[in-house]
């Protein structure tokens, strides 16, 4: 079996893992809410809405206690780094964090809905039976222990007089639950593909509201709107003896005594305290490393709009594919932005590329075209690892960057040429194809010095087939196709400078995976990716596709950059 389909069910496994948890603690604590004696009091006033919104908070503390450790991005990083039994496929799982952060989101919503709904219910059968006046045994049970009040009621409704809308928001469950649920739907609708790419600052300052979701989840189980009978109480009135006589439960003669109830405790903050507190060290941690100072020794305007710092920090220690995060305090004392470093780990300094593609970068392009202003304090956090970090583990490397998503393979192709100039023969790598898709001329400047300075190398190492790249523009026009068409005979391309002709339009994935699976019949061939979703799936479908299904021949492993 392929490494890929090793890894494909690896997936499912994790996958179907968590739904199955999910699955059992629902049926677990929906048949204790519907079968057990304790509760056949509440359940004559609620019926089956009670172990429906009972179940569907079992499963809201699960998944919120999960939601955090996709987001904790240090101990990600420790994991994929530093943990043996993370290599290979174990490994691999690390890179789908945030998918998996956001099938956990949505499970949060889904249990969202079920626990709103059952309890719209509730309320409507809590106010319903304090109303009743017909002896109904519903009502019976709402009008209990009214003359102790707080002592052992089961109906939170405590008049006929009061509304629905009066408990929801006087009451610590009610008005918690109204705060998180607001939360949650403003963290959903900020973190859409068409809000984080337009309106990234919206984004950011929305998804914070998680702090005030989880000190309303933390809180809301308390006050014990969800009651139960004591276990001294059915020792005097057990549902199944004392149920059918409960016009008599007041008769001094009546062996059943009126039940007594009691809140159940609050079980949120159980679920979440751990996974809170190993956030909070993750941000504590996060903070002081952000706090140390950072010099920056060079500032270049790229074309296209592109900004390239490159940076130095005492104790900043880096992988080739890592990205950091930025944050600018005269621009925004909160937002941070993460970004792939651009230089080698070979450099004596880090760099990073910045295109202006919202409201912050373009402030950051602003602020430091200012030539007559002081630079401006530029804060650090990180690096953190991706998937481009394991590039060197395969003998063949398809590396694909679209626009400013060439980033992280800048990093990579510096590094081989200092391991090529300083004799590193510990270089897995044997063969890398390398495709970069531009819509504009101006963005292949970005990295040319960088693709010249390759070729050179590669040419003077006798290694011409070591570095095999593609330069794709898909915004041209008539007028750039024929001038390149006229001065196609020429060493070096008239576009770019570099000694391989630019494509015009997009790549050919099909042509472009058979020949390499042609080349190399029993390799294993990394893609790598940083670029859009669509690309992403044209690229898995080749992989799977033209990946053998005999382990010894050559297998495709893909692997997309997520920040």
């Amino acid at each position: 079996m392929g490494n890929w389909v090793v890894n494909h069910w690896l997936s499912v496994l994790v996958l179907a893992t968590w739904l199955g948890l999910n699955v059992f603690l629902f049926v677990h604590a929906f048949l204790l809410y519907e079968k057990a004696d304790k509760y056949y009091y509440t359940r004559e006033i609620l019926g089956s809405a009670l172990a429906w919104a009972r179940a569907s908070a079992r499963c809201l503390n699960f998944n919120s206690m999960l939601i955090l450790f996709p987001m904790c991005r240090n101990l990600l990083s420790f994991l994929r780094g530093t943990c043996s039994f993370c290599r290979c496929s174990l490994r691999k799982q690390l890179d789908h964090n945030l998918t998996f952060h956001k099938l956990v989101a949505y499970m949060i919503c889904l249990h969202t809905a079920i626990h709103i709904i059952a309890h719209l219910f509730n309320f409507e059968r809590y106010s319903r039976s304090r109303q009743a006046t017909d002896g109904s045994f519903a009502s019976v049970l709402s009008s209990l222990f009214q003359e102790e009040e707080g002592v052992s009621w089961l109906n939170p409704i405590k008049s006929p007089n009061t509304t629905v809308t009066y408990v929801t928001f006087t009451s610590i469950p009610g008005l918690t639950g109204v705060i998180i649920t607001i939360a949650l739907v403003l963290m959903v609708t900020s973190a859409t593909e068409f809000i984080r790419r337009n309106y990234f600052e919206v984004f950011w300052y929305t998804h914070h509201i998680f702090i005030i979701y989880f000190i309303g989840l933390g809180i809301h189980g308390i006050g014990g709107i969800v009651r139960g009978q004591t276990e001294e109480s059915m020792k005097e009135n057990h549902p199944h003896r004392c149920a059918e006589s409960f016009e008599k439960w007041n008769d001094h003669n009546s062996h059943c005594k009126p039940p007594r109830f009691e809140g159940n405790p609050a079980e949120s903050w159980k679920w979440i305290l751990a996974p809170v507190v190993l956030y909070i060290f993750e941000r504590i941690l996060r903070f002081y490393r952000s706090q140390q100072p950072v010099v920056i020794t060079k500032v270049v305007m790229h074309p296209s709009k592109v900004l390239e710092l490159q940076m130095n920090k005492r104790g900043f220690s880096m992988e080739v594919g890592q990205y950091i995060f930025v944050n600018c305090p005269s621009i925004s004392y909160l937002e941070w932005h993460p970004f792939t470093l651009t230089s080698s780990p070979e450099e004596d300094f880090f760099s990073i590329h910045i295109r202006a593609v919202g409201d912050w970068t373009e402030n950051l392009l602003r602020t430091f075209e200012q030539q007559h202003s002081p630079v401006p304090r530029i804060q650090v956090d990180g690096p953190f690892g991706t998937v481009s970090t394991d590039v060197f583990h395969y003998e063949v490397a398809v590396l694909v960057g679209a626009g400013i998503g060439v980033t992280p393979f800048a990093s990579i192709l510096k590094s081989i040429w200092y391991k090529f100039r300083h004799a590193d023969h510990s270089l897995k790598t044997q063969t890398i194809y390398f495709y970069w898709i531009c819509r504009e001329i101006g963005a292949f400047a970005w990295f040319n010095d960088l693709l010249a300075s390759l070729e050179q190398e590669m040419e003077d190492l006798g290694k011409v087939g070591f570095l095999n790249y593609r330069l794709f523009l898909t915004g041209w026009d008539s007028n750039i196709a024929g001038h390149a068409a006229l001065n196609f005979d020429k060493a070096t391309d008239i576009l770019t400078g570099l000694k391989h002709k630019t494509f015009f339009g997009r790549p050919m994935w099909d042509n472009e995976f058979c020949t390499i699976a042609t080349t190399h019949p029993k390799s294993v061939v990394g893609v790598f990716l940083c670029g859009p979703q669509a690309l992403a799936k044209s690229l898995r479908k080749c992989c799977h596709q033209y990946s053998s299904l005999d382990p010894r021949k050559v297998q495709f492993f893909f692997n997309k950059e997520n920040f």
